[in-house]
């Protein structure tokens, strides 16, 4: 479904939810990409066609997943710490971010969906670019960014939804926030240089990863901060095998992990910080969740 075929209501901008499949575990949308070195082929037209994060029923999911909280979510006695993933990938960046005269302050968050991560981090930064290859979540975080809320309904069972509301807290400053689509396989060239950079569930869903992370010392300032969080669940649909970070064994035997992929690509320009783990919970329906465990590491650009 196209995007602009979704029927946003005048005055009330409400969303019908039906049944939908998250892929992998993440909620970063970036699935369909350019081929390295290539212009897209395909028309925009034909690529949001094509593109299941430019359906409806990802959309509300995705608004449930970033602002909805426990109340919305999850109705049983199941993980109580998946909940509110965005704005605690957030509060790592503002965590480990020191400011400094010398460093912009200014965050990047790529793959930002529909800019919850990106109005958190309007606390701390000057100016923050949400961007994300669905034109429909970036469509989403305007109306966000311009209104301070959104309806939206979450699937209870069958053709069964509830209503509810997306509400940016009334303490962030929304304007210090804009949001474009772009492709994180081919990012401008113009963006600057940031005093942090975000990326949540991303690296996993991207066709070449490693052109991706060779780009972040480009991105990142001195002394500022790149914070990667990824489930690793490669898969051949969206990324070629011979593009995973890990999770094979390579030609001499041994088994190759995305985390010592990560350090190896990384290294020359940024110091580990430090790692954790960060669950996430997404709900598909009133009793069918998905529970997944993102790595998180945080990197200090090297002067």
């Amino acid at each position: 479904m196209k995007f602009c075929d979704c029927s946003f209501m005048q005055h009330h901008w409400k969303l019908m939810l039906g049944s939908t499949i998250v892929a992998g575990g993440g909620f970063a949308a970036y699935i369909f990409y350019k081929n390295r070195g290539k212009c897209c082929p395909q028309s925009k037209t034909k690529a949001q066609a094509e593109n299941p994060y430019e359906s409806i029923k990802m959309l509300n999911e995705y608004l449930a997943f970033n602002y909805g909280g426990p109340s919305v979510n999850c109705k049983f006695e199941g993980p109580q710490n998946g909940f509110d993933f965005p704005k605690r990938t957030a509060e790592i960046c503002l965590q480990y971010y020191t400011p400094s005269a010398e460093i912009a302050n200014r965050a990047l968050d790529i793959g930002c969906a529909v800019g919850c991560a990106s109005f958190e981090l309007a606390a701390q930064f000057d100016e923050v670019i949400g961007m994300d290859y669905s034109h429909g979540f970036i469509k989403t975080c305007n109306v966000l960014k311009e209104k301070g809320s959104m309806e939206y309904e979450v699937l209870v069972e069958g053709d069964l939804t509830t209503k509810h509301t997306a509400v940016i807290p009334g303490h962030l400053d929304r304007s210090r926030c804009k949001f474009q689509q772009g492709d994180a396989c081919n990012l401008p060239l113009d963006l600057g240089k940031f005093g942090c950079v975000l990326a949540a569930n991303l690296i996993c869903r991207l066709p070449n990863p490693t052109d991706f992370l060779l780009r972040l010392s480009n991105l990142v300032a001195e002394g500022g901060i790149l914070v990667i969080l990824s489930p690793y669940t490669f898969l051949r649909e969206y990324t070629p095998k011979e593009n995973w970070l890990g999770g094979f064994i390579d030609g001499d035997g041994k088994e190759v992990r995305a985390f010592e992929t990560l350090q190896s690509l990384l290294g020359p320009h940024f110091t580990l910080v430090d790692s954790t783990d960060v669950p996430f919970l997404i709900r598909e329906t009133y009793r069918k969740h998905q529970w997944t465990a993102s790595h998180a590491t945080i990197w200090k650009r090297k002067a």
